[in-house]
Formats: structure tokens, sequence, C-alpha cells
């Protein structure tokens, strides 16, 4: 089994409660919070660790937020390399409105990472074993360019560490541009602005999948489309997984989880079929979920075990 790393260079103490109406100048009275760990690549490992199997989150902390973060991936059983951060770890504020069913997000600016700090993770990141996968997720934090991001994938990967990138935009665009990417997953929106075209046929999303990786940039690329599943590909074929239909009660989580799933067959030496499979149910897993957990091993096996028969 290959051994599995994340990097989260924008990690996040999110908490969650319920309010039962909204509405602007009064006090909105909110249940009890409950707190969870937070940020692209530490819900990776998260989802991975719920699914039987292990990864290392590697993030910035700082302050009591991020004190709290590490604290609660120990509950979780989930292994830390954290550099201590003078920035306090952003929380993030998720609210259930009872009336409604509607859910809001606010979403703080990641906490800034100086140059120092981000050293520091490179690092950690370059003593990673050669031959294990890490999985860089997220948001770039002020204070780092794409750029840097580049730099610290070209120097994981001489050092034979095998990168996937889930991230949008800018970082996503550069990341690719370093080539030899062994997993990218985006939605069909994502792919359009990285070719720069509009995916309007139903056969333009595969064959812009298949540029990516004839170019070099990815090995395996993986479109979510979200109720429709998932279309992989790689150098060798095609593959598209629809889901069983199902109602969603929350899609929050259901990208993170996804990627830990394929990340954690990958680990595995799966078929590209397997992958997109295991990563499906995973991504189907979460959204039966309300609020903002991830998938559990029990239903993502289920879904899994019905996507391998139909």
């Amino acid at each position: 089994m290959v051994d599995i790393y994340t990097l989260t260079l924008a990690p996040s103490l999110d908490s969650a409660t319920l309010t039962p109406q909204i509405y602007p100048e009064g006090k909105l009275r909110c249940s009890s919070p409950v707190f969870e760990p937070g940020g692209g690549g530490i819900n990776v490992a998260r989802a991975i660790t719920f699914l039987g199997g292990r990864a290392c989150a590697i993030f910035p902390a700082g302050g009591a937020t991020g004190e709290h973060l590490v604290a609660l991936l120990a509950d979780e059983h989930v292994p830390v390399i954290t550099v201590e951060a003078k920035d306090w770890t952003r929380q993030n504020l998720h609210v259930h409105v009872q009336s409604s069913g509607e859910q809001y997000r606010f979403v703080m600016p990641g906490a800034a990472v100086t140059e120092n700090e981000f050293r520091q993770l490179e690092e950690k990141v370059l003593q990673i074993p050669a031959g294990s996968l890490l999985v860089i997720s997220g948001s770039l934090p002020p204070g780092i360019g794409s750029q840097r991001l580049v730099q610290l994938i070209r120097a994981a990967q001489k050092n034979g560490i095998r990168c996937i990138v889930d991230s949008s935009g800018e970082a996503l665009a550069a990341a690719l541009e370093t080539g030899n990417i062994e997993l990218v997953k985006p939605n069909q929106k994502e792919l359009s602005a990285l070719l720069q075209r509009e995916l309007t046929k139903p056969d333009d999303v595969r064959k812009a999948a298949q540029e990516i990786i004839a170019s070099g940039k990815a090995q395996r690329v993986v479109v979510s489309l979200g109720p429709q599943g998932a279309l992989g590909v790689d150098a060798h074929g095609v593959v598209q997984v629809v889901p069983p239909p199902m109602k969603s009660q929350s899609t929050v989580g259901a990208g993170d989880s996804m990627v830990g799933a394929m990340t954690l067959k990958l680990a595995q030496h799966a078929s590209l079929q397997d992958m997109v499979r295991f990563g499906v149910a995973a991504g189907s897993a979460a959204t039966i979920n309300q609020g903002t957990r991830l998938c559990s091993l029990e239903n993502t096996q289920a879904i899994y075990d019905y996507l391998s028969h139909h």
C-alpha cells in the first residue's frame, strides 16, 4: 500500500449551527455549535480515514483555533504534521435554517502564510518518502501565489512524490503546467475554464479531458458531473459512472470525499474504472448526510457494490 499525505495551505476550523429562521437586525438564536476540521486536504485525509485507509495531513496551524483544529483531528485518529503559524487559523461558519432548510456558508479568507512558514511546509513535504501520493487540495492563502505552488510541486516530483491536485482557477491551471500530475478532478465549469472554451456538446467533456492527458499535463482526469456522476479518462480509456438516484441533503464534502476515495484506490493500484466507481460512491455517500459531514464507509461500500453490479 502506497503512503498518502495531504497538503492544505488554507485550513479552517468549521463551526456548524442551526437557527429557526434568518432575518436582519434581530438576534438569531442558534443551537450549540458543532466544530469540525475544514480545508481541502484535511477533509481528503479525513475521508480516507473514514474509508478505512490512512493519510497524514500537513498544514499550518496558528493560535487557539489552530490548536482546536489539531485536537479535533486527533479525536478522529487522523495523523498530522503541522507548522506553527503566526496568523490564527481561520474559522468558518455553516448555518442551517430550520424553517426553510437552506444552508448558509460563511467562508473567511485563509490565514496569511509567511514566506518562512511556507518554506517550513515545503521542508515537511520534501521529507515524504519517494513513491508516496501527495494530495494538494483547497485554496491558496493570502501571500502565496500560484508560482510558489508550482515550485513546490516541481520539487516534490523531483523527489519522486506523486502529486494529485484538487484546486480551481489559476492554481489548478498553474499546477497542470508543471505536467505529470497523477490525478485532477475538475467539474465541467473548471474544465471549460482550463481550456478556455465552452463545452456544450455531450462529447466535448471527454475530448477536453483527453486533451489534458495527451498534453502530458495529467495522467488521469476525472470530471465530476454532479448528479450525473463522473467521467474518468486516462491514456488507456474512458469510463463513465452514474450514481443511483438518491435524495441529496447537502453537497458539502462531496468533492473531498470523492478525491479521498479515488486516492485510496490509486494507492491500492486499482483500475481507472474501480477508482472512478469508488470516488462516485463516496461523493454520493457524502450527499446523503445533512450538514458538513463526509462519506461513511458503510454508505460508500453499499453504493460501490451497487455500481459494481449494475
